[in-house]
């Protein structure tokens, strides 16, 4: 059967009782029958439950199962008799209908409606691209209405989104009666207002980020934020609903609760604070993930959401598949097993609770099984298998032990670096330090961009690495655990509503281009009925 066959052949329960689970049956706003935004204001409950963090390896063509193990092991969890909650993130339109398909789990370890979550859900994305699109049609309006603040219309910094993958918004020309400028857009997942919804802590936190967002520069390079449009207020009625966290459930009727969705590049790639605090105080446990590999989601989950939101999760588990060790090593494990080996590495210079988890295959042998057990071991880390994908919940239950025994032990998390260091300190202390590189160059746009924030004291924030998350390194054909490179900062951007800085190693695209055979040509809505969907 496939992943939306499996999710059909379900019995959804009432999203209310799904919330009576929890205490939460006074604190809805449903969205028909099967999901609801949470009224997180007035949720009221004692409890303090302990984060987990899933993560992963390099991610490969094949998808190593983060999201797949995370809903496993909430399943696991609620089986061993706690109460437990995950806290995910939305999927986007664009990898839906382009290749990588839709975030909602797999095979026996999925939530659902998983249509209706991998499509519009509750209409979030759609407003973070309005709000985002209304603060570019008031900085163009203001230019073209006068232009007071001498905005310098080459140096706006603020692009246009969408929510869906179009290589043609890559780079285009705005033409206007006055001036004419280039503009990209960039896809919703890696716009700053979907940053800023997933680290707001309320509705006041909101419009201060809102507000110091930065759009561009003057003619003499003094910066130009969203509070000087006045537009403040109409963004956050655009974005009232949207920041209310959603509920909905397992396919064994557990539940889950799903904000939220930035890019792990160029943001942070982890879902929002409010999903995990409300999670986390409803519940026993809170299993949530952060995009792509350890070196680009875990360390900005820790670097970035933990710093500015005093959390420190309890156990990480870094997943891996033999499918994906044997990619990086050129179809031999042993080579392969250097990449998990990086992965380790990243991961103890943050946390000593780490859980190795085995996302295991039908076809995977004994043999490798065993190899890479015995090698997890040997680096004195836990390790664990889960049979989620096929078996649901119970395929996840070796794995939750595991992580019951270590949450129980003490973590503690030291920050990487202090906020008031150089910019290139920052940097150097990640790239060097723990992506092993032993040479940084930067762009001559690079240096410029650093002198203008230490100029206007814009840089004493966290960085936001970007690069290929096919590599520990930038170079996306370089696979494994390599040592000893250089690497290049070719661009830095401040994302400064969000609270980050984003140093650029390389070219990233924010926008995507579809396959030449994109997942759009496989769905159809058959007698009321949608297929093709994964």
């Amino acid at each position: 059967m496939t992943d939306i066959e499996i999710a059909h052949s379900v019995k959804l329960e009432n999203i209310t009782k799904i919330a009576d689970k929890l205490n939460l049956t006074d604190n809805l706003e449903l969205y028909g029958n099967y999901k609801a935004k949470i009224d997180y204001e007035n949720v009221k409950s004692n409890k303090k439950g302990k984060l987990i963090l899933v993560t992963a390896t390099s991610p490969t063509p094949f998808g190593e199962g983060k999201t797949t193990v995370s809903i496993g092991l909430l399943d696991a969890l609620c089986h061993e008799g706690y109460n437990a909650i995950a806290s995910l993130r939305e999927p986007s339109l664009g990898p839906v209908f382009g290749i990588k398909g839709g975030a909602t789990g797999g095979g026996h370890s999925q939530v659902i409606p998983m249509e209706d979550i991998n499509l519009n859900f509750t209409g979030d994305f759609h407003a973070i691209t309005a709000a985002n699109n209304l603060i570019c049609a008031a900085v163009d309006n203001h230019i073209f209405q006068g232009n007071k603040f001498n905005i310098d219309e080459n140096n706006i910094v603020f692009n246009r989104c969408l929510d869906v993958n179009d290589r043609a918004l890559k780079d285009i020309t705005i033409n206007s009666k006055n001036y004419h400028r280039q503009e990209k857009f960039d896809i919703t997942a890696a716009s700053e207002i979907m940053a800023i919804l997933c680290l707001a802590k309320d509705m006041d936190d909101l419009k201060d980020k809102l507000d110091n967002i930065l759009v561009g520069f003057t003619k003499d390079n003094k910066p130009i934020f969203v509070k000087d449009f006045n537009i403040t207020g109409s963004l956050l009625v655009l974005l009232k609903d949207a920041i209310k966290p959603n509920l909905v459930q397992t396919l064994e009727h557990n539940p889950v609760i799903i904000h939220g969705g930035p890019f792990a590049n160029i943001a942070h790639g982890c879902s929002s604070i409010i999903a995990t605090k409300t999670a986390l105080s409803l519940s026993d446990y809170c299993i949530t993930e952060a995009g792509f590999g350890s070196d680009l989601g875990a360390l900005k989950f820790y670097d970035i959401k933990c710093r500015l939101n005093n959390l420190c999760p309890d156990v990480t588990v870094l997943v891996t598949t033999i499918k994906a060790l044997k990619y990086n090593g050129n179809d031999d494990i042993k080579e392969g097993i250097s990449n998990l080996e990086a992965h380790i590495n990243i991961m103890k210079n943050i946390t000593k609770n780490l859980i190795v988890c085995l996302n295991k295959y039908d076809n995977d042998t004994d043999e490798d099984i065993a190899f890479v057990k015995d090698y997890v071991n040997k680096l004195k880390v836990k390790f664990a298998i889960s049979t989620a994908y096929k078996d649901g919940g119970v395929g996840a239950i070796p794995l939750a032990k595991e992580v019951i025994a270590m949450a129980n032990k003490k973590s503690k998390y030291e920050e990487l670096y202090s906020l008031d260091l150089p910019l290139q300190e920052k940097v150097s202390r990640i790239v060097k330090d723990i992506f092993k590189a032993n040479k940084i160059n930067y762009s001559e746009s690079a240096l410029k961009m650093i002198e203008m924030l230490e100029k206007n004291n814009l840089d004493h924030k966290p960085i936001c690495i970007a690069k290929t998350q096919y590599s520990i390194s930038d170079n996306k054909d370089v696979l494994g655990y390599p040592k000893d490179y250089e690497v290049t900062v070719k661009n830095i951007k401040v994302y400064n509503g969000a609270g980050f800085i984003t140093i650029y190693l390389g070219s990233i695209i924010t926008m995507p281009g579809l396959p030449k055979e994109p997942n759009y040509e496989k769905i159809h809505l058959v007698d009321g009925e949608i297929i093709g969907l994964s």
